[in-house]
């Protein structure tokens, strides 16, 4: 079983029970916001749909959020300490924002003095949603090769993206962000970088921190960004052990982003377009909306970021050519919808105990005529944490 820092065995998500739709997650557009007929379609929405047609939703037990615990200091997964920086550390111009000791914004390039390292871009790595499982993933990038036993960074020049949600159901989220940190100075010492995109459980856990339980307009009754935390797996040891250097952190992470023709995304929705018609502007619109801290335009932020499966059913092609098309590349790659969902391989609650019987996910899921990639290998349902080369090989 995966150990936690300073926590008990973790027991992994089971099914259906906690993924229920909440009501104020199946609002529609309201009037006054931007509209796009391409959401009229399959896509779903809601903090973690997912089911099987005719199924009805079960109810959550809102308990087991963790326990009270120490983070171990000794662990791969601790940030930089506080009076120390990697060897080589040098920060330059522009490229990576990467918020270093004692909460310090500095911009790492590719190489000193603004120099892309010789021989060009190293090779593109992505990894799927996290969840809190800091030992798989650790050793996910391990098996990658691109962190050494001690989880440093190993592998020189290559890019390595997270493509979000790296808290909320497993056992130790902030440890997954202290790594990632962590690694995103050290590759850029090395020639390289790592960075991350934004995903939904971001936007829940910056919510459920700044907003707490105050009410927000959700169309649909009452609804708080503490109770959807709680609903959607809020871990009561991450919450504890969160500082402001990671709220920073979360909070400038890009939602959007092109890298040698693929289309990185955290969701498999169409509701980016609501935000920009290119990469930047959807960027720059969530990120001036969270400087904003206003509740309920960070919620709407939070709700349309959540929905999924746009890509799935039969207009899933059109929907993935019309992001393309905006934003640019080849096709997309994105996480947020576990890929046994999108198989409609649903386990029962036997086959999640963590003891073998989880979902039998071995890679990425490629779908939607080959333009899009799923990355969510279903972890916190005893799938398979990814991380992947691309271009996929044939």
């Amino acid at each position: 079983m995966t150990q936690g820092a300073g926590q008990g065995p973790a027991v992994r998500t089971a099914t259906l029970r906690d993924f229920r739709v909440p009501p104020y997650a199946q609002v529609p557009v309201q009037s006054g916001q931007p509209a796009h007929p391409a959401r009229s379609g399959p896509e779903q929405s809601g903090p973690e749909q997912f089911g099987q047609p005719g199924r009805p939703a079960q109810s959550v037990e809102v308990d087991g959020y963790g326990q009270e615990a120490a983070h171990t200091s000794g662990h791969p997964g601790n940030a930089i300490p506080a009076d120390e920086v990697p060897e080589g550390y040098t920060p330059t111009e522009r490229d990576l924002p990467v918020i270093g000791p004692e909460g310090v914004t500095v911009q790492l390039n590719l190489g000193p003095d603004g120099v892309p390292a010789p021989g060009g871009p190293g090779p593109l790595y992505v990894v799927g949603d996290v969840h809190g499982y800091l030992d798989e993933l650790l050793d996910a990038l391990g098996e990658q090769g691109l962190i050494d036993s001690a989880g440093n960074w190993s592998a020189g020049n290559a890019r390595l993206w997270f493509l979000g949600d790296f808290t909320d159901r497993g056992p130790d989220g902030i440890g997954v962000i202290d790594l990632v940190m962590r690694l995103s100075a050290e590759a850029a010492a090395a020639g390289g970088y790592c960075k991350a995109l934004m995903g939904n459980h971001e936007l829940l856990l910056l919510g459920a921190k700044r907003f707490g339980d105050t009410p927000v307009n959700s169309g649909a009754g009452t609804a708080t960004f503490q109770a959807a935390w709680l609903l959607n797996g809020g871990q009561k040891n991450d919450m504890e052990r969160l500082q402001d250097v990671h709220l920073q952190w979360m909070s400038r992470l890009d939602a959007v982003v092109e890298e040698d023709g693929h289309l990185l995304v955290h969701s498999d929705t169409t509701a980016y377009l609501d935000y920009g018609s290119s990469i930047d502007d959807v960027n720059d619109t969530v990120h001036q909306i969270l400087t904003r801290n206003d509740a309920d335009e960070c919620w709407d932020v939070f709700r349309k970021l959540t929905k999924r499966f746009a890509f799935r059913d039969e207009g899933g092609p059109e929907a993935v050519q019309e992001l393309l098309a905006t934003y640019g590349g080849n096709r997309i790659v994105h996480g947020h919808s576990p890929i046994p969902y999108l198989l409609g391989e649903v386990g029962t609650e036997d086959a999640q105990d963590g003891d073998g019987g989880g979902p039998g996910v071995e890679g990425p899921h490629v779908y939607a005529d080959g333009l899009a990639i799923a990355m969510d290998g279903g972890v916190t349902m005893a799938g398979k944490l990814l991380v992947v080369r691309l271009p996929l090989a044939d």
